[in-house]
């Protein structure tokens, strides 16, 4: 594993190679803004979920009638990416290898990009490969919380009827849990993740704003349907995770080409999915 740091006037953030993950974004004060990964509680930071966010029924898809496995998050968490570009302020790791669950030809970047208090991040995946195939993204950064997540209130841009799809292990049921209508304003409560995460698959909103402890964290996620807050009961962080899929249905059809929010690539073309990540 190495590490490559980027900066700006406001901001310095380091980047690992392994699952090209941020580990740290430093203020100029020194506060660092995510979670540190102390495996006490969990030991990522904020692993990049690909080519699934979440998990397949039964961990397997179908394309073309040939079914491949593939399991909860991908598989690039922990995989070594390669420093393609550096800048002072930029960075853009490539991944190219093969999966039994992903047996094509692509190029996977994510590129970050530092400006002022603002963290721009993107997903790029380009087709190498002679057959249509299916993928998707997902983030997952884990903010430091460390006055507890009840100190800390998740705002909305619209004002929204707070639905949480339910989940039986990594797969939503068609029950949904109404936690609050007509809000901007989300208090975080640990009883809200005694079984697993609070998802999301109906916001208006496609940006939030994490406030409290004297933090205030804005995620802008135009190119992402679905949003996830996570966290282990007790612990000192919450993930707010912008996905272009959502879990699977707990009676999903195996087709790829009939899950939400999978995108199709053909040789030749390239799709990115960018969110940003403001610190105050």
């Amino acid at each position: 594993m190495s590490l490559t740091t980027i900066k700006s006037d406001a901001l310095t953030v380091t980047i690992s190679s392994t699952g090209a993950e941020m580990h740290s974004v430093k203020g100029t004060n020194g506060v660092d803004y995510l979670w540190n990964g102390d495996p006490a509680f969990w030991g990522s930071h904020a692993p990049i979920l690909f080519p699934v966010a979440g998990g397949l029924k039964d961990d397997f898809y179908e394309l073309n009638g040939v079914r491949y496995p593939l399991g909860k998050h991908g598989f690039v968490r922990t995989a070594p990416f390669t420093l393609e570009k550096a800048t002072e302020n930029s960075a853009t790791f490539l991944y190219q290898e093969k999966d039994e669950g992903f047996p094509f030809e692509y190029d996977f970047r994510a590129t970050y990009t530092v400006d002022g208090n603002q963290v721009k991040v993107d997903f790029s995946v380009s087709s190498r490969d002679e057959r249509p195939f299916y993928f998707s993204v997902g983030a997952h950064e884990a903010y430091a919380t460390p006055e507890g997540i009840e100190q800390y209130t998740v705002h909305f841009d619209e004002t929204e009827t707070l639905g949480h799809a339910m989940l039986d292990g990594s797969q939503n049921t068609h029950e949904t849990m109404l936690i609050a209508e007509n809000t901007k304003e989300l208090p975080l409560k640990q009883e809200y993740f005694s079984v697993d995460a609070l998802v999301f698959r109906t916001l208006k909103s496609r940006g939030v704003t994490l406030v409290g402890g004297g933090r205030k964290i804005r995620v802008d996620f135009p190119d992402h349907p679905f949003l996830l807050l996570w966290t282990k009961p007790g612990a000192p962080y919450i993930c707010i995770e912008p996905w272009c899929n959502g879990p699977d249905m707990i009676d999903a059809d195996p087709r790829i080409d009939h899950k939400p929010g999978f995108m199709r690539l053909e040789k030749g073309q390239t799709i990115t999915r960018t969110h940003t990540i403001t610190f105050g």
